[in-house]
């Protein structure tokens, strides 16, 4: 069985692969396994051993595929980002190769309607990563209007924040707000009527959701985490599709503190790499368009623990 061939497609996967370089008896950690498209490639290229989480409880089948497949050699737990710590201290393991992220909502949450990522198709205002907790629907209900119109601005960098706010806030006086494309409908209609690259919701939608499951906080632990386990000269790797993640993974990987000259846990030559799609890949997976990699190298420092109010980003 080809892992590759089903579901959804790993961005940048050759490059990644180029930055890490996989090698025999390496341990690589896999945060955001999905369907296990970098797992696969990183175990088929050495005879490595590859650590994966996900906190989305659907792709636990397709983690027992992996783990029938390659028995000892993979290893997934269902956690977050903020508990890889959890993680290493289960597994009795110190340090870690390399790390790879993958940044978002996949393309099986996107396509399955029921989780309520999507717009393109109705389906029920969920958006919830990990299936548990509040639902979009019941964040939308009772949020104030202040409050969502921030929401929508900070984390979409919605310039209409204010305007679809109000709407929204209007609409539910009259009748419960509870699919995807109702929502959608009631943002297209701030709009004029000839909106030109996206559609009028996308960026209200990855508001949303980046609040609701706490995205930002998360990745600023996972960042923090993956740097306090990375060996020294091991490579933490992060594919990202949003100029909001990508600015918070720009700035850790910066990060020097009072001294903008002394980097605090990266070799400073890679702190600017940045990897886009080829026209090739775009062209076979139009959803990577919009996808960035970074990665950085970590150097001999003992490690920096970096908040993030000092990244410039407010906690939600």
């Amino acid at each position: 069985m080809n892992f590759e061939e089903t579901g959804h497609k790993p961005v940048l996967l050759k490059e990644v692969m180029n930055a890490i370089k996989p090698k025999e008896n390496e341990i690589y950690f896999d945060a955001t396994f999905g369907n296990g498209g970098y797992t696969s490639k990183l175990l088929e290229a050495s005879n490595c051993n590859v650590i994966a989480i996900d906190q989305d409880p659907s792709v636990q089948s397709r983690a027992k595929e992996f783990e029938k497949r390659y028995g000892e050699r993979f290893k997934f737990f269902k956690e977050k980002f903020s508990g890889i710590q959890n993680v290493m201290e289960k597994i009795q393991k110190k340090e870690i190769n390399s790390f790879i992220f993958d940044i978002g909502v996949s393309s099986m949450q996107l396509d399955n309607l029921n989780r309520g990522f999507s717009f393109q198709k109705e389906g029920p205002l969920d958006m919830r990563m990990n299936l548990s907790g509040k639902t979009a629907a019941e964040l939308i209900a009772n949020v104030k209007e202040d409050d969502l119109a921030n929401i929508i601005y900070y984390y979409g960098d919605e310039n209409n924040s204010r305007k679809i706010a109000r709407r929204i806030v209007e609409y539910r006086k009259r009748s419960k707000i509870t699919t995807t494309t109702e929502l959608a409908n009631i943002i297209k209609n701030c709009f004029p009527s000839k909106y030109y690259k996206k559609h009028p919701a996308t960026k209200t939608f990855q508001a949303i959701r980046i609040y609701l499951n706490n995205e930002i906080e998360e990745l600023c632990d996972g960042l923090n985490n993956a740097a306090r386990y990375l060996s020294r000269g091991g490579k933490i790797c992060i594919v990202s599709f949003h100029s909001i993640e990508d600015r918070l993974i720009k700035k850790f990987f910066q990060f020097g503190g009072d001294n903008r000259d002394l980097n605090k846990n990266f070799l400073i030559k890679y702190r600017n790499k940045v990897v886009k799609p080829s026209s090739r890949e775009i062209q076979i997976n139009p959803r990577s368009r919009s996808a960035k990699l970074r990665f950085a190298t970590r150097n001999q420092n003992k490690f920096t623990s970096v908040k993030l109010s000092e990244l410039g980003f407010e906690q939600a």
